[in-house]
């Protein structure tokens, strides 16, 4: 029986101007269990990419599925599927981190008994504890991006969409991320991640798309990039710097 893809994007072109589009062409999938490392530099169409699959810009062409819905077909299965933590913190200043959690998990039918196992895992996990009662405005931003990586973390979706998420982390932040992003694929959910710390990513992604202005340019695993670049034994940082060099 064949698999379904968790998110398979087919011939994707959109952008803020149908006169000028930013994304050209782009399709790939994410595989259930897997962890794909969306990369590119800046402007290079990876939050572009994101909105489209949020929900938040309307493709041009091409077509979107999450877990084989499209989401002008069946806008609930879609969005439930999701789960996304933005670059920027965005929280709100009058509600608590454990208010925060609740609200999630309402948000998303989280039962009780698993809302309370997540939440103290996740406290525990991300030393957000003592934290717990304070008003998101009194959060360093460090604390706050935790705060939104933990929200996601209690909604349990198939599909993580993940931009950026370890500016602002300190170290212990950035491995108890890390050590749970790989936990959760063990579970069977996906992610996509978008991140410029090439050398961090490099050990945890299945698999890495590279964008550059709007279209992906090169996607595989590192040994079948390497393999597709004659680049044998270089570091995934070192092979992004070589493509992108070669186009500008």
């Amino acid at each position: 029986m064949e698999q379904t893809s968790v998110l398979q994007i087919d011939g994707l072109s959109g952008g803020y101007s149908a006169k000028k589009p930013v994304l050209h062409n782009i399709t790939f999938d994410v595989q259930p269990g897997e962890m794909l490392g969306l990369i590119g530099l800046n402007g290079a169409g990876k939050s572009t990419t994101m909105k489209h699959i949020l929900g938040l810009m309307n493709p041009q062409q091409g077509q979107i599925r999450v877990l084989g819905n499209k989401r002008e077909e069946n806008t609930e299965a879609y969005q439930s599927s999701i789960a996304f933590v933005p670059e920027s913190p965005e929280l709100y200043d009058e509600m608590t981190v454990m208010e925060h959690l609740e609200f999630t998990a309402r948000a998303y039918s989280v039962k009780e008994q698993d809302f309370r196992e997540r939440a103290d895992k996740l406290l525990d996990l991300f030393r957000m504890r003592e934290k717990s009662s304070s008003l998101s405005t009194h959060l360093s931003k460090g604390m706050r991006q935790k705060v939104m990586i933990m929200c996601a973390f209690m909604a349990g979706p198939p599909l993580y969409i993940i931009d950026e998420p370890f500016l602002g982390l300190d170290p212990l932040g950035i491995r108890s991320l890390l050590d749970f992003m790989m936990e959760i694929k063990t579970s069977g959910s996906s992610i996509l991640l978008s991140s410029h710390i090439l050398s961090t990513i490099e050990n945890y992604c299945d698999r890495f798309i590279v964008l550059h202005r709007g279209e992906v340019i090169v996607q595989g695993s590192l040994e079948q990039i390497r393999a597709q670049t004659g680049q044998q034994g270089v570091p995934l940082e070192q092979i992004f710097y070589n493509l992108v060099q070669g186009r500008d």
